[in-house]
């Protein structure tokens, strides 16, 4: 007649002895009923507390903060380039007021974010600092003593022996502590534990998540990051008014600014020269000077493609590189009027290049009046005839500066901000020839370009300057969030990879006055590790106290029927036959198995994950 037992049924005697030694194998907490909170404030923020600080709730919220970086990544910011923000919204007369009160255009910023990120960072908190309490009181304590049953459990075997329980009882207590497991004697028998290193980087892994959130938090409010464009020659100071362009975090001010300046000694670029990667930079390096501090000793440096200059916080990075060819203007009289180098930008990937010479003081035309010139220059640093209109080669082979000449008024005192790479010719006249057309010319270096009517002229010099431009970065926390990552990783590791697991040996005299050694364990997860590695221990232990020879008497009730067997470390826990093997441990759930032919099989084996449910 089958037994039956009703799940609310208290729990026997074996069943709570079973509970105790699979407990307290993680730091999870215990999955409950769900239950409707009392009625009250205190009711529901309890109720609301612990869903937050579920486990599930911080990957919902991990899984929705990846999904909110989404449109970071595809819609223009304004924090990277308001321009790009500009125009999407005038292309967009419909997404861009949606996306506005949605705040896509600064979704780093925006509050639901905000708060994404805030209660991401509370649950990871509440998650990981009961298990860790709970964690170390797990380190301070000791294995729990071994169940009454060991059959019951999923990896068993036992056999009989001649020697002592004490001198079988210490042998094992050895030969698990030089397994490195936490072993102690309790009354019959040795409890053992092993794999602490799963939960270690489990948790490791949780706080490494907080340190890496809490890292990039810091850095968006205190960063910053400008470019500087430096010709040969010039130099740059970490001030605000230095920089092309700047933005920094919400939470940043001038005073975090790393105190250095450098100068631009020398720039170098060398190119592929033949093949299909032709013109393909292979170098560049920039040769400069710097000084930390308002009275630091000048250091010299190189600064090449991914080799940054670090001082302090910051990091000074080589962005991009183009020539600035050296102009002399003069007027009518031949006075110089400009005279510097002007850098031009590159417009594709040999060089070719285009600017405006903007002469905005100091010039008087023919008839005495004060007037501006402007000049649009096409730069080749490599020209060849039947093409002109395109460098062939990146480096300086025949360098070329194509001009266009204008007089008026730029408009640079109109106070309205202009770029100064283009030209205003809304009020500005071309510099036209004798017969009417527009005058423009090729420049080489040396060569003059003699504007007409008396206006003066303009010369290429010789020497055509080339410029670096630099990003110099300021971002604190990356230090911590590398450093984050990869604790992240390793702690994922461990907690993939490392087991959490018990063994028990018991020891006791039969009532035919031979030792009946009996040999369990217990993992957090199913796994072929713990019977392997049971049935190595026991190979090991049963050369120790091998096999007892065959008795007529009869065998305890706890023994195994095979009184010859013992445990085969090469075989693992898989049953054996005959006198000569070993039988390793038996399946519970197997009535052939059992270690009393007579008893039934139990109705429950405890599975290798979760005994503590039983």
């Amino acid at each position: 007649m089958s037994k039956t037992t009703a799940d609310n049924a208290p729990a026997t005697g074996e069943d709570q002895d079973l509970g105790a030694a699979g407990s307290q194998l993680s730091t999870a907490p215990k999955e409950e009923l769900p239950n409707v909170p009392a009625l009250g404030v205190i009711g529901w923020a309890r109720w609301f507390w612990r869903q937050l600080t579920s486990m599930r709730v911080a990957l919902l919220l991990l899984l929705l903060l990846s999904l909110g970086a989404i449109p970071g990544s595809l819609i223009p910011q304004t924090g990277i380039d308001a321009t790009k923000v500009t125009q999407f919204r005038k292309a967009h007369s419909i997404l861009g007021p949606v996306y506005d009160r949605l705040g896509l255009f600064h979704v780093y910023s925006s509050v639901w974010f905000s708060a994404i990120y805030i209660l991401l960072f509370i649950s990871l908190i509440g998650c990981i600092v009961p298990r860790t309490w709970q964690f170390v009181g797990q380190l301070r304590g000791r294995p729990p003593a071994a169940p009454r049953r060991l059959t019951r459990l999923p990896a068993y075997t036992t056999w009989r022996t001649a020697a002592e329980p004490e001198e079988v009882r210490e042998a094992a207590l050895a030969l698990l502590k030089k397994r490195r497991f936490r072993a102690h004697a309790t009354g019959d028998a040795v409890a053992a534990e092993k794999g602490y290193l799963r939960e270690v980087g489990n948790l490791a892994f949780h706080v490494a998540l907080i340190v890496m959130l809490v890292a990039f938090a810091w850095g968006q409010l205190f960063k910053s990051e400008g470019y500087k464009l430096v010709v040969e020659g010039d130099g740059f100071a970490n001030t605000i008014t230095q920089y092309d362009n700047f933005k920094s975090g919400n939470l940043f001010t001038t005073d975090d600014l790393t105190p250095f300046s450098f100068d631009l000694k020398d720039f170098r670029g060398t190119y592929e020269e033949t093949g299909p990667n032709r013109g393909t930079p292979r170098t560049y390096q920039a040769r400069i000077n710097y000084s930390v501090g308002a009275y630091g000793k000048e250091k010299s440096t190189t600064i090449r493609v991914n080799d940054p200059l670090a001082v302090g916080d910051s990091k000074v990075y080589l962005a991009s590189h183009g020539y600035a060819p050296v102009v002399t203007v003069r007027d009518g009289k031949g006075n110089v009027v400009y005279r510097d180098a002007v850098p031009l930008l590159p417009l594709d990937s040999f060089a070719t290049s285009s600017g405006a010479i903007k002469v905005m003081d100091g010039y008087r035309n023919a008839k005495g009046v004060r007037e501006q010139l402007g000049f649009q220059a096409f730069f080749l640093p490599t020209y060849t005839v039947g093409s002109e209109t395109a460098s062939t080669f990146p480096a300086l082979r025949n360098p070329t500066l194509n001009l266009v000449g204008y007089h008026g008024d730029l408009g640079v005192d109109s106070g309205i901000p202009q770029s100064v790479y283009q030209l205003d010719l809304k009020n500005m006249k071309p510099f036209k020839k004798a017969d009417g057309q527009v005058l423009r010319k090729n420049l080489h270096p040396g060569q003059t370009m003699t504007l007409p009517g008396g206006a003066g002229s303009i010369t290429l010099e010789k020497h055509v300057r080339e410029w670096a431009q630099f990003q110099i970065a300021q971002q604190p926390g990356s230090g911590w969030a590398l450093g984050g990552s990869l604790v992240a990783i390793f702690g994922l590791a461990a907690s993939l990879f490392v087991q959490r697991r018990r063994v028990w040996v018991r020891a006791t005299r039969g009532a035919d006055g031979v030792t009946v050694v009996e040999m369990a364990g217990l993992g957090r997860s199913e796994s072929a590790k713990v019977p392997e590695e049971l049935g190595d221990l026991a190979g090991i232990l049963y050369d120790q106290a091998p096999g007892a020879p065959d008795s007529d008497a009869a065998p305890d009730s706890d023994a195994a029927p095979d009184s010859d067997a013992a445990p085969d470390a090469d075989s693992g826990l898989d049953s054996g036959s005959g006198s000569d093997s070993v039988p390793a441990a038996t399946d519970p759930a197997d009535p052939s198995d059992s270690a009393d032919p007579s008893d039934s099989p139990d109705p429950e084996v405890v599975p290798a994950e979760g005994a503590e449910k039983q």
